[in-house]
């Protein structure tokens, strides 16, 4: 088994360049968007990460996922309201991932803030029952590097 690696900053040149070739082709393609934000976000560019998550907003405005992705980047170019308001969003479509938004690096400067326990604690008491009432609504699980 090969141990992942951190990718190098030509190869993420590289993929950016080629992602955005093709949200210049298909401005809609939902897909590419997602890793163009992500990328964008890896090399520091918040305010384009940014620009993707709310260009994924207007494609997928129901997805708990894409919302989560916006408060993140919010938070990260210190928006910290809006990130608030975002992620209270995502929770509402039901975003759940208590573990990974406690350990999520883009939202550290959240954490101490009032409205994230609040938060939290809207996830703890709505959480059980709104998977048992609508499943298919819930997020996935996401692999990580590790």
């Amino acid at each position: 088994m090969t141990a992942m690696r951190k990718p190098k900053a030509e190869d993420l040149d590289f993929q950016m360049s080629f992602y955005e070739g093709i949200v210049k082709d298909n401005p809609d393609f939902a897909e590419a968007l997602i890793a163009l934000g992500e990328i964008y976000t890896k090399k520091g560019l918040y305010e384009k990460g940014l620009k993707m998550d709310k260009r994924l907003i207007k494609l997928r405005p129901d997805s708990s996922i894409a919302h989560y992705n916006l408060a993140c980047s919010l938070s990260l170019v210190s928006d910290l309201t809006s990130s608030f308001r975002a992620l209270k969003r995502a929770i509402e479509l039901g975003y759940d991932d208590l573990i990974f938004m406690n350990g999520d690096p883009d939202l550290s400067n959240l954490r101490g803030d009032t409205r994230f326990k609040e938060l939290v604690k809207m996830i703890r008491k709505e959480g059980p029952a709104k998977q048992r009432a609508n499943p298919q609504n819930m997020p996935q699980a996401r692999e990580t590097n590790g």
